[in-house]
């Protein structure tokens, strides 16, 4: 086997079609959110970033960088293990307390991203729980389908946010099976919202465990910031609400949350949770003083909003191609993977703003597109110029 030809040759497939990945090498700066500071070769530059899922600027907030930096000096940098060894602190225990009081659950299970809590709890249940059949959303998130898959239940695909799909699907199976249906509230790469009443009725009529993604919803949508859930009051139609500390939050890690013997049982049998080294004491820190604060506070969630409704407001004047989603999340659609690379090539050499191609196997081929994301911090000056360089550029590459 030549390995070497083999990786070299899948590579250059990847450039070919314009779907190689580049990473931008960043440097962010606390206290001067969205900006940023790019890196190339030997030489820098301020951009503008609007691809961050720092949603809120909460990565900058100075109530989150005290708790970071003082529990960070108390106990050090690392967490010291998983946590059944030693990996376990008070402020882990405290997160997850908070987590559960933030989505009205009776407790929470603190995972080291959003990705790892929906494979681990996904794929544990699927295993253990007898004949498990999974209803599953068209457009679940990879590390859905992944826990799925890793589970080896049974599996069935409803036509996205489409619940009367599901229920044809639910009436097929043995009523006898344990069932879960697994979905988003707010899809990423469409910014749709999903049916949660809807989907849930149907759900409970066949006995089903409900399961909702809310990484883009937590700290984002609802009175205290509970996600769509809790905007629409149908905290307590979901079984399982899952989320992230990585994006609205502005630290990492992810979790879960629901009843007391749900989490316990996941909590003991997941191997993606106690084979980790936990989050660092420090993080744990920086996220209770996060969902403190948003729990508290709308301020944030006014602001990105009127940020939001106002960037699409503008895209529309200029006749950018977008997806008007109801949700904060904005696609640009550009269809095509190469152009999509140049577009955000262009953005960032010559506008000094950063918005990362999306192409596949993210999104199918011929829906390539960026995807902008205006935080709480973004100036309306900042969406002007944002619009003005997306409509100069679409100029110059006949788009």
């Amino acid at each position: 086997m030549d390995y070497k030809n083999f990786f070299q040759d899948h590579l250059q497939t990847l450039k070919k079609e314009g779907r190689y990945r580049h990473f931008a090498n960043i440097e962010r700066r606390a206290g001067d959110f969205p900006k940023a500071i790019l890196k190339t070769g030997n030489t820098q530059k301020e951009i503008i970033i609007w691809c961050s899922n720092d949603y809120l600027g909460m990565g900058q907030h100075q109530k989150v960088l005290r708790a970071t930096l003082g529990v960070l000096k108390s106990c050090g940098a690392g967490a010291g293990g998983t946590r059944n060894i030693s990996g376990t602190t008070r402020y882990h225990v405290e997160l997850e307390e908070e987590l559960a009081r933030f989505h009205n659950k009776e407790a929470g299970l603190v995972f080291t991203s959003g990705y790892v809590s929906n494979d681990a709890t996904l794929s544990t249940l699927g295993r253990m729980l007898p004949n498990c059949i999974f209803y599953s959303d068209a457009d679940n998130h990879a590390s859905m389908i992944q826990g799925i898959k890793h589970s080896g239940a049974e599996k069935r695909i409803f036509r996205h946010n489409d619940f009367k799909h599901l229920e044809e699907l639910m009436a097929q199976d043995d009523p006898r099976a344990a069932k879960i249906v697994a979905f988003e509230s707010v899809y990423s790469m469409d910014g749709d919202i999903a049916p949660i009443k809807e989907i849930c009725a149907v759900a409970k009529k066949y006995g089903a465990l409900t399961y909702i993604d809310e990484v883009h919803g937590v700290g984002m949508y609802g009175k205290n910031g509970g996600g769509i859930a809790q905007k629409r009051g149908l905290e307590d139609q979901l079984d399982i609400i899952q989320g992230t500390l990585g994006k609205a939050f502005g630290l990492v890690g992810g979790y879960i949350t629901g009843s007391k013997n749900l989490i316990d049982f996941v909590r003991s049998f997941a191997s993606g949770f106690i084979f980790t080294t936990s989050i660092t004491p420090a993080v744990a820190a920086g996220c209770i003083a996060s969902i403190k604060h948003l729990r508290n506070s709308s301020i944030e969630r006014d602001i990105h909003q009127k940020n939001a409704s106002y960037l699409k407001q503008e895209l529309t004047k200029a006749k950018i191609p977008h997806i008007n989603s109801e949700s904060h999340i904005i696609p640009i659609m550009v269809h095509d993977a190469a152009k999509c690379k140049q577009v955000s090539d262009m953005l960032l050499h010559d506008y000094d703003m950063y918005a990362q191609p999306i192409n596949y196997p993210t999104v199918p081929v011929g829906l390539e597109r960026l995807r902008l994301t205006p935080s709480a911090i973004h100036t309306k000056k900042m969406c002007d110029d944002i619009v003005h360089a997306l409509k100069e550029i679409w100029k110059k590459l006949e788009l």
